[in-house]
């Protein structure tokens, strides 16, 4: 968000409220590069904050409550904090991400004070950009920073994430919270989701840019068939682990060892783990070819994974192959992808400098020409994770 904007959210607060922001926070969106569906699974991803976040500012209230107003929605809603519970007012479903990080917060042992809020977000909602995920670290930031608590990043994500599953009540993994929190300008995390280690590592500082489609189809099955992709992953260790009795989680199961076992699987769940198998895989080869300043296998990796996730893993679309198809038909993109939970939301291209304009020009066209839909194009950069600004 630019400081202008940051001015009118701040602004905004003194009109809705009667009084100045002692707290402004921001935490991003994301979108990852490569390594999809493999968080849950104790495996390795490639994500990148982005240049779009949720904001957002607080005074401390004496009450116990949490007044809130999201500037998106023209909406508000109240909570006591020693009483949390989740709304079923769809007018004020977006409260339901800060009232699970308050309600997670005050379970570890914080305590909490009341507060107003106002919030306002960049991150497209149902896109695939984790605007939950931006919004459970915005809260958590927040609200710990009112009470005067000066909350580690990493334990932030950790905590976002157990709001997602336990409040929201989405079987997540770690990749978006994490991302989202401690994201770096101009690099993208090598995260490894069992021990969270992670790697910094430089995005090309010119002749490329990431660029982000959406393809405006709303992500109407995500959350369901999201956790029955992690039941069947469980499924599979359980059967694997009749032959490999030292493993822990899919992540543990090499190529080789897959492909000796493979025929004790019944036939779909085979087909889901061979696709986190081989995306595990495909993240640590991406590492060592952006390294290496191989961006051609790099966008060949990417391509790889999308048909994986197609054909494997079963979470792409009509319209995402079709965005998908349209982004490589253009020259210089070196790689294009799904990106996300699936089922709609985002793709992710590699593109040169000098075919993004291209890009914009064309692919939004031959994609309404498949599926009647538009597209909306975000040329972005790597921004960094969460941050106090007040």
């Amino acid at each position: 968000m630019t400081s202008s904007l940051s001015q009118e959210l701040e602004s905004r607060f003194i009109d809705l409220f009667s009084v100045a922001p002692q707290v402004v926070v921001r935490a991003p969106g994301r979108v990852n590069l490569i390594g999809e569906h493999t968080d849950y699974n104790d495996g390795f991803v490639f994500p990148c904050a982005i240049e779009r976040s949720i904001w957002m500012a607080a005074s401390p209230r004496s009450d116990g409550q949490v007044r809130a107003y999201a500037l998106n929605f023209e909406q508000s809603s109240t909570f006591p904090l020693n009483a949390i519970e989740k709304t079923q007012n769809p007018d004020e479903a977006w409260s339901n991400y800060l009232r699970a990080i308050a309600a997670i917060l005050q379970r570890e042992g914080y305590t909490l004070t009341g507060v107003n809020v106002a919030t306002y977000g960049t991150v497209p909602i149902g896109s695939g950009l984790s605007s939950s995920a931006s919004m459970l670290v915005a809260g958590g930031l927040l609200l710990a920073s009112a009470a005067g608590i000066d909350i580690d990043l990493k334990r932030l994500a950790l905590l976002a994430q157990r709001a997602e599953i336990e409040f929201v009540g989405v079987n997540v993994g770690i990749m978006d919270q994490f991302i989202s929190a401690l994201g770096q300008r101009n690099h993208a995390l090598f995260i490894d989701t069992r021990t969270l280690e992670y790697e910094a590592v430089p995005l090309p500082s010119e002749g490329v840019q990431i660029v982000i489609a959406d393809t405006n189809k709303k992500r109407g099955l995500v959350d369901s068939e999201y956790n029955t992709r992690h039941s069947e992953c469980e499924q599979a260790v359980a059967t694997l682990k009749e032959n490999l009795p030292s493993i822990i989680a899919l992540r543990d199961v090499t190529i080789e060892e897959f492909e000796r076992f493979a025929h004790t699987l019944p036939e779909v769940v085979r087909r889901r783990a061979k696709h986190v198998i081989t995306e595990n895989t495909r993240v640590l080869e991406s590492i060592d070819a952006l390294k290496s300043g191989k961006l051609s296998r790099f966008g060949e990796l990417m391509n790889a994974s999308h048909k994986s996730l197609k054909d494997d893993y079963e979470v792409s679309c009509v319209e995402l192959d079709a965005l998908v198809e349209a982004s490589r038909s253009i020259d210089g993109v070196y790689g294009s992808r799904m990106t996300g939970a699936g089922f709609g939301g985002c793709t992710v291209s590699l593109v040169a400098n000098s075919a993004v304009e291209d890009f914009k020009a064309r692919v939004p066209a031959l994609y309404k020409a498949a599926t009647g839909l538009d597209t909306t194009i975000y040329v972005t950069k790597a921004e960094q994770g969460a941050e106090r600004l007040r």
